[in-house]
């Protein structure tokens, strides 16, 4: 099990996981994204990925729950002591702001960046930023 490569997909765009597990020749993995009754995403994931190269395919945008379930899924892979995290994201919602180009205006590219670092993603993989 050690070193094997794990596809975990999120929910914002399944048909384009299943298309990257089939040229891989490998099994998208067991996770359960669910909500609470307030509308709170809860993820699990339903198997030992100990020791393992985990990919997550799963966009940022539209919506923006897109974001929050990727960070879910970083963070849970992560404290399953998965060995590398890549999150792979086909769609990079908040990529065009990325310089500060007035006053009082955030760089939402570089928030979104180091949130996603900081849930636990220790590699991106993205498509045409901009």
């Amino acid at each position: 099990m050690y070193n094997e490569l794990v596809l975990i997909s999120g929910n914002g765009n399944p048909e384009i996981s299943q298309r990257i597990a089939e040229n891989l020749n490998v099994d998208l993995r067991g996770v359960d994204v669910d909500r609470f009754s307030d509308g709170e995403i809860h993820v699990k994931i339903k198997e030992n990925i100990r020791g393992t190269d985990v990919f997550i395919v799963q966009p940022t945008m539209p919506p923006s729950d897109n974001l929050l379930e990727l960070l879910l899924l970083l963070d849970a892979v992560r404290r399953a002591s998965c060995r590398r995290v890549t999150a792979v994201i086909p769609y990079f919602g908040y990529a065009r702001q990325d310089r500060k180009d007035q006053p009082r205006v955030p760089i939402a590219a570089k928030l979104m960046a180091n949130l996603i670092t900081a849930a636990g993603a220790q590699r991106v993989l993205t498509i045409d930023l901009h």
